[in-house]
């Protein structure tokens, strides 16, 4: 049995860790039979007079007696008293040290987690878009909770297909709980079975299983939200309540076909993202006040994979994202994709005023972060730069692309050793991973290391997935490089660096024009 400490309300269910009237941690309470009446309240019957012993007083000596009159004297009714007080405090003590380790610190508020996605145990990947949907839908509810810092999609998806330890994703991640799940759907049925576990001792602090239909798949996302947020609070306000149970449409087949852009959208190319507006137009079609999907139409035309250029792209992402806001003006993502708009087209005021509309309706969107940070660092601004850049890495710690917007962020900013620190941290995470190696290069270039530089644009080289041809010819152009740096020097680096550009120029290869242009500033070339 539990008790409430403060109402004294007793629950004979051992999975309940709050209780249900104040939101109070509950400790384990008296034994009693279930046919016990469960209120924590005496009974009348049972008044404080019944279980009491008499006090009587007189002019001679103030003696207690019980019920077979035998006075007991008072300095050893006190030692008793003082005795059972003692006795009392150290049972209270006990329990509240045992409710602290049993419940892996449920009587504090919970302040970090990451939702893990969720596991596809149907055994068919056609439907992989249903589970992660369901994950990033949970990741988005659980951040309109103030004070509680949720982990980002990108961070939590490199555990996809894996199964690390509680420990090992609370240290990566720096969060005290994880959310599991585990999703099987057969025909028209979906069950869910959903935990939370405690990283540090990594014991269940809760877990349920949901049974239902997908003609009820938004009301079983709400009631995972409403559940899983309950159990991180003592207690929801009401408004908390009512932004975790917020439904942004109640037609099951549009949030399905929703889930599915979302899915696609996340690859990140252009092909995928044809694909993604598709299917954000489809639940448009059956649901025109969906909000959320016309923001899924801008963000798909916000990022650099998008599958328009020029005046099409901003046309249609402008249009998409004051759709969704004037459907829902409480969204951040529309506003971070409006921003990113005017920064393509050097409107800094109206960019600025966007990046800080969408970090104040979401604080928890990383992306709005980052872009702004970028922006800033292009702005001379580089320690407000930095400080975005590193809140999005906070809330997204192993997002590869947030991690190498840091490196150039920092070598903007001059600061190289940590820029080159930053690199080594990143290519750790994926050797592979192109960005943090091409950053790494201009690190070195600018702290004048160019014998590292040219040994990290092998590396780069190896680990790349061109040709073999490819690699080749590349690997000649860095033995070409480092042959003229030994013989002539920064400038000769920099001269045959400008050749090599100039001739793949003439022959019509398509090349970074920003690049050339400092590459003939490096030389004095400044007209």
């Amino acid at each position: 049995m539990k008790r409430c400490p403060e109402c004294r309300r007793d629950y004979f269910d051992d999975s309940l860790l709050y209780c249900l009237d104040d939101g109070t941690a509950l400790l384990e309470g008296p034994k009693s039979e279930p046919g016990a009446v469960a209120t924590g309240e005496f009974a009348e019957s049972e008044s404080a007079t019944a279980i009491l012993p008499e006090v009587h007083s007189t002019d001679e000596a103030r003696t207690r007696t019980f019920d077979s009159g035998q006075p007991i004297p008072v300095a050893v009714s006190k030692r008793n008293t003082i005795i059972a007080g003692a006795v009392g405090i150290l049972i209270a003590t006990a329990l509240g040290i045992g409710a602290y380790f049993y419940f892996g610190r449920s009587d504090t508020q919970i302040s970090s987690i990451a939702v893990l996605p969720f596991a596809n145990e149907s055994g068919n990947a056609e439907i992989e878009y249903l589970s992660d949907g369901m994950t990033e839908t949970l990741i988005s509810s659980l951040s309109q909770l103030p004070n509680l810092s949720v982990k980002a999609r990108s961070s939590v998806f490199r555990y996809k297909g894996k199964d690390p330890s509680p420990k090992t994703v609370g240290a990566d991640l720096n969060v005290e709980a994880l959310v599991n799940g585990r999703l099987v759907q057969r025909g028209n049925d979906l069950t869910l079975h959903v935990e939370l576990v405690d990283t540090q001792t990594e014991n269940v602090l809760w877990k349920s299983d949901y049974n239902r239909t997908l003609s009820n798949l938004v009301s079983l996302q709400n009631e995972i939200a409403r559940d899983v947020a309950g159990k991180l609070r003592a207690k929801l306000s009401g408004a908390e309540q009512t932004q975790i149970a917020k439904s942004h449409t109640e037609n099951a087949e549009a949030y399905r076909l929703y889930l599915q852009g979302r899915f696609h959208w996340n690859k990140r190319k252009p092909e995928e993202h044809i694909r993604a507006v598709q299917y954000f137009e489809q639940a448009i079609a059956l649901d025109p006040t969906y909000a959320l999907a016309y923001s899924g139409i801008a963000d798909c035309y916000a990022v650099s994979s998008s599958p328009l250029e020029g005046e099409e792209r901003y046309n249609k992402l402008r249009t998409a994202a004051n759709k969704a806001l004037e459907l829902d003006p409480t969204l951040g993502e529309p506003h971070a994709a409006l921003a990113s708009l005017a920064g393509d087209n050097w409107d800094w005021t109206y960019a600025e005023r966007d990046y800080q509309k969408a970090i104040e309706l979401n604080p928890d969107y990383p992306t709005a972060h980052q872009w702004y940070g970028e922006m800033l660092t292009r702005l001379g601004r580089h320690e407000e730069a930095i400080a975005e850049i590193q809140r999005a890495r906070s809330l997204d710690p192993l997002s590869l692309v947030i991690n190498s917007d840091m490196i150039y962020i920092l070598v903007m900013a001059r600061r190289y050793d940590e820029a080159i620190e930053q690199a080594r941290r990143t290519l750790e995470m994926d050797p592979r991973w192109g960005f943090a190696g091409l950053q790494l290069v201009d690190a070195y270039l600018h702290k004048g290391l160019y014998e590292e530089a040219l040994n990290e644009r092998e590396k780069f080289l190896q680990n790349s997935d061109r040709t073999p041809e490819e690699k080749t010819a590349s690997l000649e152009e860095v033995a070409i490089l480092r042959a003229a740096y030994r013989s002539g020097g920064p400038a000769g680096f920099w001269r045959k660096l400008l050749e090599s550009l100039t001739q793949a120029r003439d022959k019509g290869e398509e090349i970074d024009l920003p690049f050339y242009a400092s590459v003939h500033a490096r030389l004095g070339n400044k007209d």
